[in-house]
């Protein structure tokens, strides 16, 4: 039996017909880099959002590296994230000279813990980036609180977490900026790379918008140094496709982790826990386990999709030795990138195969409990 942790075909298929259409008229109409289709785009997302600007740029990484030169972030500054997420988190911060903070995660939600950013804030912070990961908003009233009080930008990392909202907002208009990834694998993802700012800032709009051309707001004439990072034409034909589809398949997502909930009840197996004043997306169901690697041996020997979202936590990645961290500095961290496992989720997933793969969990963990 295989199940895949994700299975993008079965998406395709439920809309197959309309999502060749939309690129069959971009590929006969012959504008391929920005233009209409990419406005229209543009201007679907925000509305969604509740914002005023939305800006299509290369990739979710991009979304982030251009936020955060447009705000000024640059070569001294710091920028204070979570150690629990994807390297583009941070790599963002790095890439423009500035030096990622990282502050520890909650056990529960895997967010950064908010009360403990203001111990972080040195007179080179410039911007917080709270990542709403696996789908979860992080506690955005008391970050934005903190950024108010010291003068701080916040920059939401959204790449999880398209259609989620916190006490009844949307993420994305949460703090100054906001950032989405369309990787494939995204719960709302296109057939290659792809990503957005969005943002009610008119000011910050305009800079990332030059941003992604060059630097550029009118054909060889450039303004500053800037980037070639443009969402294409054929990828906002899909996504505004599949954007009319979110909120339906998020709700699948719900549906179905709370079934798995319901599986692993009175388990030692630990699930997601969503917060009662957010809406969680599920990108990924993450469960918690005290033998991760008995478990993962057991659901590759029946070929079930799994992940190990993420096996070590960014302060301690070669890349950051020099910021000086230890292990032992982020606990909570360092437990999650050794405890937490992701199965499948995927709107089309079938209960049956639900059914098989909680099994499988579960007996992998009970059999730890019987030569304990």
């Amino acid at each position: 039996m295989a199940i895949p942790l994700l299975d993008l075909k079965a998406q395709y298929n439920s809309i197959k017909d309309e999502l060749e259409s939309a690129v069959l008229e971009v590929l006969r109409g012959g504008r391929y880099i920005l233009g209409p289709k990419v406005e229209e785009f543009e201007k679907t997302v925000a509305e969604y959002c509740g914002v005023k600007y939305a800006v299509g740029v290369a990739n979710g990484t991009d979304a982030l590296v251009l936020s955060l030169d447009a705000l000024g972030v640059g070569p001294g500054d710091e920028v204070i994230t979570s150690p629990f997420t994807f390297y583009a988190s941070a790599e963002s911060i790095s890439r423009l000279g500035a030096t990622p903070v990282f502050v520890d995660i909650d056990p529960k939600t895997y967010n950064l813990v908010a009360g403990h950013i203001e111990a972080k804030i040195t007179p080179r912070t410039k911007a917080i980036i709270p990542v709403h990961i696996f789908g979860q908003p992080a506690e955005m009233d008391t970050i934005n609180e903190i950024a108010a009080k010291h003068g701080l930008k916040v920059i939401e990392d959204a790449c999880q977490a398209i259609g989620a909202a916190y006490r009844g907002k949307q993420v994305g208009s949460l703090g100054d900026a906001a950032c989405f990834s369309f990787f494939p694998s995204k719960n709302l993802g296109g057939a290659g790379d792809g990503g957005i700012v969005v943002t009610n800032d008119e000011e910050l709009a305009g800079r990332v918008r030059a941003l992604r051309q060059h630097g550029s707001l009118k054909k060889y004439y450039h303004s500053f140094v800037g980037y070639n990072s443009r969402l294409d034409a054929v990828q906002a034909a899909i996504l505004s496709v599949k954007v009319k589809y979110i909120d339906t398949w998020n709700d699948a997502r719900r549906q179905k982790a709370q079934y798995y909930n319901e599986l692993f009840a009175g388990t030692n197996v630990i699930t997601p826990v969503a917060l009662e004043h957010v809406r969680h997306v599920y990108h990924l169901y993450i469960v918690r386990v005290p033998n991760r690697a008995d478990v993962e041996a057991a659901l590759k020997a029946e070929g079930i999709g799994h992940g190990v979202y993420y096996p070590v936590p960014l302060h301690l990645q070669d890349v950051y030795k020099n910021l000086g961290y230890q292990v032992g500095d982020l606990p909570v961290s360092e437990a999650a990138s050794h405890e937490t496992l992701a199965i499948p989720l995927y709107p089309e997933l079938k209960e049956e195969d639900m059914r098989t793969i909680a099994d499988l969990v579960k007996n992998a963990v009970s059999a730890l409990s019987a030569v304990d």
